[in-house]
C-alpha cells in the first residue's frame, strides 16, 4: 500500500460497494477522504467507519448529474480537508436491461446522464483548482463494457465508452497544466449491477439472464476479482508511479508497471485507449 499522506480526494459513489472500499483503502494510505453519494445514512455510516479507523473523511449528499450538487459538494470537502488532489469518478448505475428499443426513453438516457454528465460535472468542478494549482488525478471508473459490446445494457455501455473517451481529451488538454488521467476497468466484482443479476430469479428467457449467465461464465473462468483488488489499482495511480500513462484505459487484470516501463511505446503507438484499428 502506497503512502499517499497529505493528498485529499474525493469520491463519488463512495459510500457503497467499490467506492466504499477505495474510500477506505485510500483513507488507510493517509489520504483525506471525502464521500460523496446519494443516501445519507449509508455516506454518514462510512464517515464514522474512515474516522474510527483513525482516518480523515466527510461526508456529502448529492446527485452528481446536477451541477448546483455538485458544487456544492466539492466546496464542503475542500473547506474540511483542503485542494482536492484526487477525483474518482465511481458513481453510476446500470440503466435498462432490454433491446434498446424497448427500453424506456427516460430511464436509458437517466443512466446516461448519471454516468456520463456526472463524471463530466465532477471532473470540471475539480479542474479548475487542479489547472490553478499545476498538479491533480482524475480517476474514472469505466467498465469492460466502454470497449466490447454488452447487449441489452446499451446505456451502460455507451456512457462507458464515451467516459474512456473523455479522459483521453481531457489527459491532452490538462497535460501542460501537470494533472494527469486514467480510466480503468476494476473488473468482474461481486456488488451493485453484477450481484443483483446473479441474486435475481430471472426468466429465463429475459434479457437479463442472459448476462447473468455471461457474469457467472465470467466468473467461474477466473475472472472475478475482490474489490480490494480494485480500490488497489487506484491507490497505485493516485500516487503518481503511472503517470506516464495518462489518458489511458486501464484494468485490474493488466501487469501496470510493465506498462508504465513501456509508456513511451505506449503514448507512441496511442495504446490502450479507444482508436481506429489500422489495417
Amino acid at each position: 500500500m502506497d503512502d499517499l499522506s497529505g493528498q485529499v480526494a474525493l469520491i463519488t459513489g463512495g459510500s457503497s460497494g467499490l467506492g466504499k472500499e477505495i474510500s477506505q483503502y485510500l483513507a488507510r494510505s493517509g489520504v483525506g477522504v471525502g464521500i460523496v453519494a446519494r443516501t445519507e445514512d449509508q455516506v454518514a455510516e462510512t464517515v464514522a467507519q474512515v474516522q474510527a479507523d483513525g482516518g480523515r473523511a466527510v461526508g456529502a449528499i448529492a446527485d452528481v448529474s446536477r451541477p448546483d450538487a455538485v458544487d456544492d459538494a466539492v466546496e464542503l470537502v475542500e473547506s474540511e480537508l483542503g485542494p482536492i488532489d484526487l477525483l474518482v469518478n465511481n458513481a453510476g448505475t446500470s440503466g435498462p436491461v432490454s433491446p434498446f428499443w424497448e427500453a424506456d426513453p427516460a430511464d436509458w438516457w437517466s443512466a446516461v446522464e448519471v454516468n456520463l454528465r456526472g463524471t463530466a460535472l465532477c471532473s470540471a468542478a475539480v479542474l479548475r483548482g487542479m489547472v490553478a494549482r499545476k498538479r491533480g488525478r482524475i480517476i474514472n471508473v469505466a467498465s469492460n463494457a466502454g470497449v466490447h459490446r454488452w447487449p441489452y445494457l446499451s446505456a451502460y455501455a455507451t456512457s462507458k465508452a464515451a467516459i474512456i473517451k473523455l479522459t483521453e481529451n481531457l489527459s491532452f488538454e490538462t497535460k501542460k497544466h501537470g494533472v494527469r488521467l486514467f480510466a480503468i476497468d476494476p473488473g468482474m466484482i461481486r456488488v451493485g449491477m453484477t450481484r443483483a443479476l446473479l441474486e435475481q430469479e430471472i426468466p429465463p428467457d429475459h434479457p437479463a439472464a442472459l448476462i447473468a449467465n455471461w457474469f457467472r461464465q465470467e466468473m467461474e473462468s477466473g475472472r472475478e476479482v475482490p474489490l480490494a483488488r480494485g480500490a488497489g489499482l487506484v491507490g497505485f495511480l493516485a500516487s503518481g508511479r503511472a503517470d506516464a500513462l495518462s489518458g489511458c484505459y486501464l484494468t485490474v487484470y493488466d501487469d501496470i508497471e510493465a506498462l508504465v516501463d513501456d509508456a513511451p511505446s505506449i503514448r507512441r503507438d496511442e495504446l490502450y485507449m479507444l482508436r481506429l484499428r489500422e489495417r
